[in-house]
């Protein structure tokens, strides 16, 4: 299993939120380079990205900083937050990320994600489905959309895509431990899908447990920088893993 650091963005800042609630933002880093380069200094090979400008209604917005991770690290990057085009696509994988996680688009207007796919390539591509009560929620977690994450999940293997991220928005930023028997569940329905935690991990425990349950990933954010999981620890986890 495979740690991804969250990077989350706001005005070129690192910062993070509780259930994605912007009015409880906090700033960790005002150098989101010095923050990726020192996961890169650990052995980290990917870095999830999140322009949280984007995420909230805006255009894309730290596109820059993207662009100057990525010329300074070798991190793989999946970048998402406010892509909307095919234009959007395109200026995200000139600034240098490996790959674009999508999460509202895929709900919005199935049909313009569906082309993506086609001209850039599903590999390219990590959806995210961000949930409450198994109900996809989108746009920074403010707008309902009632649809059931296993249909979710269904329609976009159909397309050729076999990796996703999924957040249970009651767990992050709460430092309570992952959403397990949900994780659980999505495995066992869907044994080839290769799920990325997110969302709630506040220990290396919890990264032990999400481990044994069969995730390829779990991305990490709060936990790291409030020092519940150390970087040493996160070190010896990938030596062991």
């Amino acid at each position: 299993m495979e740690i991804i650091p969250a990077v989350d963005i706001i005005d070129g800042k690192c910062v993070r939120l509780t259930k994605g609630d912007f009015e409880k933002k906090v700033i960790y880093n005002d150098d989101p380079l010095e923050v990726a380069k020192s996961f890169e200094a650990i052995g980290i090979k990917r870095l999830h990205m999140v322009d949280l400008d984007g995420a909230n209604w805006q255009p894309l917005k730290n596109v820059k900083t993207l662009e100057n991770i990525a010329k300074n690290t070798s991190l793989i990057i999946d970048f998402g937050g406010g892509i909307k085009t095919v234009e959007n696509v395109e200026a995200v994988f000139n600034a240098g990320a490996a790959m674009i996680s999508i999460g509202s688009l895929a709900v919005k207007d199935p049909a313009l994600f569906f082309q993506m796919i086609s001209e850039f390539g599903a590999e390219r591509f990590l959806p995210g489905a961000d949930v409450l009560f198994k109900k996809i929620k989108i746009h920074g977690w403010k707008e309902e959309t009632g649809i059931d994450l296993f249909d979710f999940i269904n329609g976009i293997i159909s397309k050729g895509i076999n990796q996703i991220f999924c957040t249970d928005i009651s767990k992050d930023g709460m430092m309570e431990g992952p959403s397990i028997p949900l994780y659980k569940e999505i495995i066992s329905g869907f044994p080839s899908l290769h799920l990325i935690a997110s969302g709630g991990i506040s220990c290396y425990d919890d990264l032990i447990i999400l481990k044994e349950i069969g995730c390829s990933g779990a991305i990490v954010g709060k936990a790291i920088y409030e020092e519940k999981i150390t970087l040493q620890e996160i070190q010896d986890f990938i030596k062991n893993k």
